[in-house]
């Protein structure tokens, strides 16, 4: 009995994500007398080169079969839009599993449509929860596990989320973290950006920041208030700051320049692990990032006071660190000065995630 897979993409974190899996999927119909057969579509969520194309150039994803081009907009208008751009070409041609990853907007669109339409629904990184329900991702989250059909999960944890919301077990596989199976193919690869001669990294100590939550970007003094602790004690660091273009739009409007703090236009994949890698510490908002910093040790600290990735912070390299002036202070003080704590690897996550993903495909799921 043969397969047929759609694997949806639509932004950064996915393209990372997809790319471990579409590779491992290569490898198998390369030796297998029955190929699983695959249609990637590209939402159009993350439509700028940066953000969506240099991740396929870099990480060797092949083009997608159809790129709905959603672009920007509300989150309502690009659910909206993907859900009726994705039910169209399920009219075109019907697969056998709809694979989703991640929590964004296209990853709950997708499966939206799927289920109501007949075809099941594996959800790479189910079962993961912040308990933070004003974050978008965590109702993304929510939606697509309460109605997906198998789960491949990245930790012990995620397992015991799912079933408690009811779950059966014969429907999760732990299978680790396909994000870092990209990680660990890409380390021979990485890049160094142009601005890190121009700025001397080599010899000057740089922490690298990253911030893209509504509730620390999207009001602008919220925005000015983070930016000035982070100047203010950054402790004869540079802070380089990779920023999103949303944000970019409302640090523009607060008209003020940060000493310590450079700014770069959104990285490509290579470039950025690159930077990450030589740079003294993280400060961040994101998820993945977080795990990112927990495989190659570097210190990280995340401006949350929830997090959907508790084994960065009990087994990793992550802290939670909040909103609050003086723990972020002390915590920066802490990373400049060398203090941070020693992080080790996460059960699983030793870049086989997604091999073990198509194994499960091909031997269980295509019998069911």
């Amino acid at each position: 009995m043969s397969l047929n897979i759609d694997i949806i993409a639509g932004a950064r974190p996915n393209f990372i994500k997809i790319a471990a899996i579409i590779h491992a999927l290569h490898a198998h119909n390369a030796k297998e007398p029955k190929p699983l057969s695959y249609r990637l579509i590209h939402t159009g969520q993350h439509y700028d080169a940066a953000m969506s194309q240099h991740f396929f150039d870099q990480l060797h994803i092949p083009p997608p079969n159809i790129n709905f081009g959603v672009g920007s907009g509300t989150q309502a208008y690009q659910t909206g839009q993907i859900m009726v751009a994705y039910e169209e070409a399920l009219r075109v041609e019907k697969p056998d599993l709809c694979i989703v990853v991640g929590d964004v907007t296209s990853t709950m669109a997708c499966t939206l449509v799927a289920k109501k339409e007949g075809v099941a629904v594996a959800h790479v990184e189910g079962g993961i929860r912040s308990g933070d329900m004003t974050m978008p991702e965590e109702i993304n989250r929510i939606v697509t596990d309460s109605i997906a059909d198998y789960y491949f999960t990245t930790s012990r944890q995620a397992n015991e989320n799912l079933l408690t919301r009811g779950a059966l077990p014969d429907q999760i596989f732990f299978v680790g973290n396909t994000m870092i199976d990209t990680l660990v193919t890409q380390l021979p690869n990485l890049k160094k950006p142009a601005f890190f001669e121009t700025l001397n990294l080599a010899h000057v100590p740089f922490l690298v920041v990253t911030l893209h939550r509504p509730s620390n970007v999207d009001a602008p003094e919220n925005l000015d208030k983070l930016l000035s602790l982070l100047s203010d004690h950054a402790n004869g660091h540079l802070m380089i700051f990779p920023i999103h273009p949303r944000t970019r739009k409302i640090f523009d409007g607060i008209g003020k320049q940060y000493p310590n703090l450079y700014l770069t236009d959104p990285m490509d994949y290579l470039s950025f692990i690159y930077l990450v890698q030589n740079s003294k510490g993280v400060v961040t908002d994101s998820g993945g990032i977080t795990e990112e910093t927990t495989i190659l040790g570097i210190p990280c600290m995340t401006l949350r006071n929830t997090t959907e990735r508790p084994e960065t912070v009990t087994i990793g390299t992550n802290e939670m660190v909040g909103t609050v002036d003086e723990k972020i202070v002390e915590a920066l003080n802490k990373m400049t000065a060398g203090l941070w704590k020693k992080g080790e690897k996460p059960e699983l996550w030793d870049g086989n995630a997604g091999k073990r993903i198509v194994e499960i495909i091909s031997s269980e799921i295509i019998k069911q």
